[in-house]
């Protein structure tokens, strides 16, 4: 069954909100951390190690993502996880997965 697509167009505001989503996930690496925490749960230096990036780098992008409402933290012990937090993400990255996987 198809779903209906109305023809409301989004307010400039509604479009700025998702313009700065965009902006926030337009950087390779940060595509790829969202690729590893969209299939669990990953510790910084896991996502810094898969990226090939230096723990603070990716530590800086966690911290843009999480700011941002994309993604959420949760501690254990001494090392903190990461999980999504949007879930409108995981149908974003399938369709660029689709496009250009």
């Amino acid at each position: 069954m198809k779903s209906k697509r109305t023809n409301k167009a989004m307010t400039l505001e509604q479009l700025g909100e998702a313009a700065e989503c965009l902006r926030t996930i337009a950087h390779p690496h940060r595509l790829r951390i969202l690729q590893l925490i969209n299939v669990g749960r990953h510790t910084v230096g896991d996502l810094a190690n898969e990226c090939g990036i230096a723990s603070p780098v990716a530590s800086n992008h966690l911290r843009l993502m999480e700011r941002s409402g994309l993604l959420t933290s949760q501690r254990d012990g001494k090392c903190i996880f990461y999980q999504i937090a949007d879930p409108y993400l995981s149908p974003i990255l399938a369709c660029l997965e689709s496009r250009f996987g």
